[in-house]
């Protein structure tokens, strides 16, 4: 049955805009790509710190890892959503197009309540994640080495010098995070030993087999540390994929939303029924 105006205008829509899903869900693949390959905070000698902090009983360092899986996979999705709709428009193939529509339709309604979820538990969820990394810090940073103490201390050291950061909040002063940590409060470590006020590895532009150059300066807390807490870098650091993924989220649910409309459009005009 040939298509109306409506119909014609939706079938065109479909081609293009699922032509556009494809370019949309690649994005997200390449991001996620991205976030696997070249994301420092899940590297694996900084990842012991960041499983010590749990969200919802999930380890925040597998959680960070995850993420990027999530982004690949979400990605192929919208390839074989993209295809239905396609192959359903230009055919003009009932099955496909409902097919289609109910996937993209289920998508829509999970990323509107994931949304919604987000902003509702938010501020929840990132002063939890600041407190249990306060607290894993002070329970179990013990030297400032890559060489000694636990594997999660040597973790967090890893993490000073990757993310360019220092403790939890930001250090302004000799009187910070580490002051409640084994570090300072168990006899014999160089907290006490060289009346340090931040860990050697703390130090600006150190790294693993620089570390144990760092001027006193440094130590003693007085200049060339890293004053900015490692909560905010590592918000920063995933913050920065958060743009382009925001971008192309808000596009991908009111294309989803049109493409639902119109899919049910030229079903209804081809004469047959839609159950």
């Amino acid at each position: 049955m040939a298509l109306g105006c409506g119909g014609t205008l939706g079938k065109v829509f479909l081609i293009l805009i699922n032509i556009i899903f494809f370019l949309l869900g690649l994005g997200l693949l390449i991001v996620g790509v991205l976030m696997k390959a070249n994301v420092k905070i899940v590297t694996d000698e900084v990842k012991p710190a960041l499983n010590t902090v749990t969200v919802s009983s999930y380890k925040l360092g597998d959680l960070a890892d995850n993420l990027s899986v999530v982004f690949i996979v979400i990605g192929v999705f919208i390839f074989i959503v993209a295809g239905l709709g396609l192959f359903g428009a230009c055919c003009q193939n009932r099955c496909m197009l409902v097919t289609y529509a109910i996937l993209v339709l289920i998508l829509f309604i999970a990323k509107i309540a994931a949304i919604a979820l987000w902003f509702t538990m938010q501020g929840e969820v990132e002063d939890k994640v600041k407190n249990e990394m306060l607290t894993s810090l002070q329970t179990y940073f013990t030297d400032d080495s890559v060489d000694t103490g636990s594997e999660v201390s040597k973790s967090w050291n890893y993490m000073f010098m990757t993310l360019d950061c220092c403790a939890i909040n930001k250090v302004t002063s000799g009187t910070n995070d580490f002051d409640k940590s084994p570090w300072c409060t168990e006899t014999g470590k160089s907290c006490q030993a060289t009346s340090a006020e931040v860990p050697r590895t703390c130090c600006q532009g150190l790294d693993a087999s620089t570390y144990t150059t760092a001027p006193t300066s440094c130590t003693e807390g007085t200049s060339g540390y890293n004053t900015m807490g490692c909560y905010d870098a590592l918000k920063a650091e995933i913050d920065s994929y958060s743009t382009p993924v925001i971008g192309v989220g808000i596009t991908i649910l009111v294309i989803e939303l049109l493409a639902v409309i119109f899919a049910f459009v030229i079903c209804k005009q081809t004469g047959e029924e839609v159950v």
